[in-house]
């Protein structure tokens, strides 16, 4: 039978030192040491070169400077940690770090690791010929090519370098869980063999990892806090072989508040959070010019639809939207076919239409908000909608409410079925004025629904979606720990009366 590869040899080969009496001349000894040393230095030189073009923890940065109460040194105003510390607690890598490194193989159909470099960003603009092309160079270091689900990398490594981020966990306000729960199921939701276990897997074992926790201990998980870069519908199995994993249902996740692209609106604990798009400012001033330019474009559409006709759902809405636009005629409603995956490469087609109209149509996707929705309002155009779960009932920190008219439309897709409106008539009975104060709102808008790409924040008094959702948690868990104290104070009150 042949030897194995890695079998030992039974008897040393020809030409080995046992089998030669010559011993090897110390000329050819040097030259092997030194065809041995330049092979290593050329293996490092491959290795450190793939390191440096593979998502790993690096997109993760480590604290900045260290102290014993902020990681990221004393914090120069008091005032700007008034509402409270974050910690963020170190997981085992397999919940985040190991999700990185393995990128490759998160998705498919094709390798999700150029969407998750510089922190969930995804490429610069400046790489993207085709989105350089529509963003003004000014703007341009202010643009990546973004994936519509990294938010869960994105605010993990904005945390890590926040000013407010204490090592202290006793002087904590809110505990931050940097699982990359949404990056996790998602490699598991099309595969030919994932099962139901391969789903709930690191959800069950992040919560039992949890439970020992001391500070989740003894709160029970109300001042803890994800953040779930996919729709809330994939963390919430119904049935024994549904969709998605059972993370939000499982024991252990009752009290802790999920930031969420989209939430369940009959869920108080589930916030929706802005999905993230293309655009990442580094500072206020960078946002002041984008609005500036948006707002100046010639805007030659009256409105536009990005979007694919879905031939596998009956009465699908978006095609009576593409008859909407056929109707009106190219000189005032433009589409994009969004078949394939054209939206998604680089999203220059999609923000080229929404920079060129001045209003945008946002039916409902697979669940009740598209990404596209917010590309929409970035670009500066007007959101019509035809499902008040879209906007107005999802995404409530973030969004004025009870001024919906002043920002978007909003047309009863019933009777737009059935004829008794059409999209083109709802929309020209705008006044110019009208449309110019509505866009401006829009315009105003944009620093809230985006994520900066600044440790810092953008600076200059202006909250970025980060911020907006941070001064949620914070007032959300500084009230549940005033109502606790205090119904603590009235219990021991009622008992010293009883005595």
């Amino acid at each position: 039978m042949p030897e194995s590869p890695t079998s030992p040899p039974t008897s040393p080969p020809p030409g080995s030192p046992t089998n030669n009496a010559t011993p090897p001349s110390p000329v050819s000894a040097l030259l092997r040491a030194t065809v041995l040393f330049a092979a290593f230095l050329a293996l490092q030189l491959v290795l450190f070169k793939s390191l440096l073009t593979f998502p790993s923890s690096r997109f993760l940065p480590a604290p900045r400077r260290s102290n014993s109460t902020w990681a990221n040194g004393a914090v120069d105003d008091a005032e700007e940690c008034k509402a409270g510390l974050i910690y963020v607690y170190d997981l085992p890598p397999e919940f985040n770090h190991d999700l990185l490194a393995h990128c490759d193989r998160l998705w498919p159909w094709y390798s999700f690791c150029p969407y998750l470099s510089n922190g969930g960003l995804g490429r610069p603009a400046a790489e993207v010929p085709a989105l350089s092309a529509v963003v003004p160079n000014a703007s341009l270091p202010n643009w990546y090519n973004t994936d519509q689900f990294p938010l869960e990398v994105i605010v993990h490594r904005r945390l890590l370098s926040h000013r407010c981020r204490t090592i202290d966990a006793s002087l904590a306000t809110a505990f931050y869980v940097p699982f990359y729960a949404g990056l996790d199921v998602g490699s598991h939701l099309w595969g030919p063999n994932s099962t139901v276990a391969d789903r709930d897997r690191a959800g069950a074992r992040l919560l039992r990892w949890l439970r020992g926790q001391p500070f989740f201990a003894k709160s029970g998980g109300w001042d803890h806090f994800i953040t779930l870069g996919r729709i809330t519908w994939d963390f919430r199995r119904y049935g024994a072989d549904g969709w998605g994993t059972n993370l939000v249902l499982m024991p252990g996740m009752e009290n802790v508040t999920r930031l969420v692209i989209e939430g369940d609106r009959l869920d108080p604990l589930d916030v929706g959070v802005p999905y993230p798009t293309g655009f990442h400012p580094r500072r206020a001033a960078d946002v002041r010019a984008w609005q500036e330019y948006v707002l100046s474009l010639e805007r030659r559409n009256l409105f536009g639809f990005a979007g694919a006709p879905r031939s596998g759902f009956p009465d699908d809405f978006r095609d009576v939207l593409l008859e909407e636009c056929e109707d009106a005629g190219s000189d005032r409603c433009r589409a994009v076919d969004c078949r394939g995956t054209r939206c998604n490469d680089d999203g220059a087609a999609v923000m080229r239409l929404f920079m060129g109209s001045r209003f945008c149509l946002q039916p409902r996707g697979d669940s009740f908000t598209r990404r596209s929705l917010f590309d929409c309002m970035v670009a500066g155009a007007v959101p019509v909608l035809f499902w008040r779960r879209t906007a107005y009932d999802a995404y409530r920190w973030f969004l004025p409410r009870g001024e919906e008219g002043e920002w978007s439309v909003f047309i009863d897709r019933r009777a737009l079925r059935v004829g008794n409106v059409s999209v083109r008539d709802v929309l020209e009975g705008y006044s110019e004025r009208r449309v110019r104060r509505m866009r401006e709102r829009v315009v105003e808008m944009i620093p809230r629904l985006v994520y900066g790409s600044s440790p810092d924040g953008l600076g200059d008094g202006m909250d970025d979606a980060l911020d907006v959702a941070l001064g949620g948690v914070l007032k959300r868990f500084r009230h549940r720990r005033w109502s606790i104290g205090h119904e603590g104070s009235r219990g021991r009150s009622v008992e010293r009366a009883s005595d």
